[in-house]
């Protein structure tokens, strides 16, 4: 009985071929896999970096747009030492005194030419006087009591703030009331 285990070299020959492309197979099958496992890696890095260079191209045009929008910021923010010079220059003059009316109406057309040369830079004038405080665009340099005006509220302007493009380029420094 020993010996039915033993199988004549035609049947060993058999089972042998009939085994080798059973495992072909499962080597093929596992191949297979392996190459549809790098493929998805490969379309997967190749997505993240399109996305990457669409992010970096995106990146760079609002730098550039940041860059064309606040190129003069250092420029108007000079130019606002010089507006203030006037303003100051006609407050301090004599509306009365006939012998410096042609110099105040001189400063006064300067003065005008140089904030509408300012304006179509987008540089808008922020002039707080009587409206609320707000720490975004003003900066307050003292508090005030007054009965007569609501706490909180804008009472003198020392000096004017200024956006460019929106953006603060100075705050208006002021007084603001509070509650007696």
């Amino acid at each position: 009985m020993a010996d039915e285990h033993i199988l004549d070299p035609q049947t060993a020959e058999a089972a042998v071929q009939d085994e080798a492309p059973a495992a072909a197979g499962d080597d093929l099958a596992q191949r297979v896999a392996a190459l549809e496992e790098q493929l998805a890696e490969a379309r997967d890095q190749s997505l993240r970096a399109v996305a990457e260079l669409q992010n970096v191209r995106r990146r760079a045009e609002q730098d550039v747009e940041k860059a064309h929008k606040f190129a003069l910021e250092k420029f108007a923010a000079d130019l606002l030492l010089v507006v203030d010079s006037l303003e100051r220059g006609l407050e301090l003059s004599d509306p009365a005194d006939e012998a410096i009316r042609p110099m105040r109406e001189g400063m006064q057309l300067t003065l005008k030419a140089l904030l509408d040369t300012l304006k179509r830079y987008q540089v808008e004038q922020l002039d707080p006087h009587g409206e609320p405080f707000n720490p975004e665009h003003h900066q307050a340099m003292a508090m005030e009591a007054n009965a007569g005006v609501e706490p909180n509220s804008v009472l003198k302007v020392f000096q004017k703030g200024y956006l460019l493009n929106g953006r603060l380029l100075r705050p208006a420094m002021v007084v603001v009331s509070k509650a007696e």
